[in-house]
């Protein structure tokens, strides 16, 4: 007499494919941590120029010259999660059609327009940027004005 069964097994003795590839999915998503909510380290705030928010990639280069990247929201707020720590270069670099103002698809009315400004090209560069922040453990707060 063999155990009960509590999964339902195909004829050749093996979980259905769905049940074994959504255990793997489950797994995955439990290892990794599925979201960045409980990021022991980030830094956050809003990119602007001249007052209006930036569409782009914020970048913080590490000592090491690992880079950790996020986009902004369409309002310029951005949330780096896990950036290195200590004296890191800052970069903002362009992202996607910039200052493009489209409405929303009709199934998502909620959704936030595309916008904002294209950061200056300097600004992509670790060389010509002139931006840097020191990353410290928590969360933090960086805003970061760009000039023309």
């Amino acid at each position: 007499m063999s155990p009960p069964t509590f999964l339902p097994r195909a004829r050749s003795g093996r979980l259905p494919c769905g049940i074994g590839f959504l255990s793997v999915v489950v797994l995955v998503l439990g290892v990794s941590g599925c979201g960045t909510k409980g990021a022991a380290n980030s830094v956050s705030g809003k990119v602007t120029l001249n007052d209006e928010p930036v569409k782009g990639l914020v970048v913080f280069v590490g000592a090491d010259n690992k880079e950790v990247s996020a986009p902004t929201n369409p309002n310029g707020t951005y949330t780096l999660d896990n950036p290195p720590l200590g004296q890191v270069k800052v970069l903002v670099k362009t992202v996607g059609p910039v200052g493009v103002d489209t409405p929303p698809p009709k199934d998502a009315p909620n959704m936030p327009k595309a916008g904002g400004v294209a950061p200056p090209a300097k600004y992509a560069s670790a060389a010509t940027s002139g931006l840097t922040y020191e990353v410290k453990a928590g969360k933090h707060t960086y805003d970061i004005p760009l000039k023309p």
